[in-house]
């Protein structure tokens, strides 16, 4: 059964990438137009035709999508949207979470270096080097740009996957950063199956079924200076960690829970 198990996973992985290409080159024409825009009006745009990729890829491998928690923020109100990292799909997930609204996200500078997917990827969000000071303040400060023009940002504080088999890695700083200096709510979102329909292992494990998104409650910065940045960014990681123990996330170790209890 392991050896067919496998087989299934091998030829299922290779059926959703040539889904996941063919939709590529397909809006290819709508990504050029937008291409040609205006920065802010192109990424905006850019956004919206993700959209509709995650929607058809999704739709077209078996994978369905539900949202817990979600009436608890506002539509009208710009965010920091911080979540945990732990799959390939996450990225996928986050044009499932962030509908209806402008939003950029914070992403890994290597991405961009990927053929035809990496123009598309550089244009929609903001890259980041994390190997290098300067090049990570610069992403922050062009963040706060965006919140400054009524869109929102997606960071995962992780910066990548986690493999500990803990619930988190440890956090970055720049996400709380930018909380802090725009005064703007930070927006916990946590994927519970996107390891289980496609872990970082390897990329040969994607497989139809259900990827969930729980909102959890956004926790205010007015008032907050730099100084509280610590105490708010253990706020946040307690605040996901804890959620991601009750809902049984699959990928902690248990050894880790009887230790923590």
């Amino acid at each position: 059964m392991r050896i067919l198990r496998k087989l299934f996973l091998f030829f299922f992985t290779i059926y959703g990438f040539a889904i996941f290409l063919l939709w590529m080159l397909l809006l290819m024409p709508f990504f050029l137009y937008a291409f040609m825009l205006k920065p802010i009006r192109s990424g905006n745009i850019i956004y919206r035709i993700c959209r509709f990729w995650a929607d058809a890829f999704f739709f077209m491998t078996g994978i369905s999508y539900s949202n817990i928690g979600a009436q608890g923020y506002k539509k009208n109100e710009e965010y920091i949207f911080v979540s945990n990292h732990i799959s390939y799909l996450d990225i996928v997930m986050m044009m499932k979470v962030i509908r209806r609204r402008n939003v950029r996200i914070l992403g890994k500078v290597e991405m961009t270096k990927i053929p035809i997917f990496g123009a598309i990827y550089k244009r929609g969000t903001v890259s980041v080097d994390r190997s290098s000071v300067k090049n990570r303040l610069k992403s922050i400060s062009e963040l706060i740009e965006f919140l400054h023009k009524k869109i929102s940002v997606f960071i995962c504080p992780e910066g990548t996957f986690n493999t500990s088999h803990r619930p988190l890695k440890s956090f970055y700083n720049g996400a709380f950063r930018i909380a802090i200096e725009t005064q703007k709510p930070i927006l916990p979102v946590l994927f519970l199956d996107t390891y289980d329909r496609l872990g970082y292992e390897t990329i040969f494990s994607l497989n139809p079924g259900k990827c969930r998104s729980v909102f959890l409650e956004p926790t205010a910065t007015t008032g907050l200076s730099l100084h509280d940045l610590p105490e708010l960014k253990k706020k946040i990681f307690q605040q996901m960690e804890k959620s991601l123990i009750e809902y049984n996330a699959t990928w902690i170790n248990k050894k880790y829970l009887v230790e923590r209890s």
